[in-house]
């Protein structure tokens, strides 16, 4: 069996090409999105972090366990799920008081997981953390 390879242009539409393309940087994009918004995926116990790690008036996401611990006040610590209300990407870090995903934008309180900035409209779920003296582990 002999096979022409074609250059991608040839045989094919300008059009169809460039869509494509976008399709794929779209796939892309959404895969670093999850569907699950259960900050529980991870064991109960497993240590996250010590309580040093996560810096007063800010957090620290934790990707691989769906989870997002912050510190809003000095030695309160809370954690919520780090799967955006919007549409289930993941958040992706905590800086000036807000937790901050990157697919669209959305703001939450690092006190609280209440919205601060749409386009979601739902606050981010809590997690269960317990601390015991420098360790934080999910409950």
């Amino acid at each position: 069996m002999s096979e022409e390879i074609q250059p991608c242009c040839e045989g094919s539409g300008r059009r169809q090409v460039l869509g494509a393309g976008v399709l794929g940087l779209a796939a892309t994009a959404l895969a670093g999105c999850s569907s699950s918004s259960d900050p529980k995926a991870a064991a109960a116990g497993d240590a996250l972090a010590k309580t040093s790690d996560i810096p007063e008036g800010g957090g620290k996401v934790f990707a691989a366990q769906k989870v997002v611990v912050t510190q809003p006040a000095a030695g309160q610590y809370k954690a919520f799920s780090a799967v955006c209300t919007h549409q289930g990407c993941t958040v992706s870090q905590v800086n000036n008081g807000m937790i901050n995903c990157p697919c669209h934008g959305s703001k939450f309180k690092i006190a609280d997981g209440s919205v601060a900035q749409g386009p979601a409209t739902q606050p981010l779920a809590p997690a269960n953390i317990t601390v015991s003296g420098s360790d934080i582990k999910l409950a």
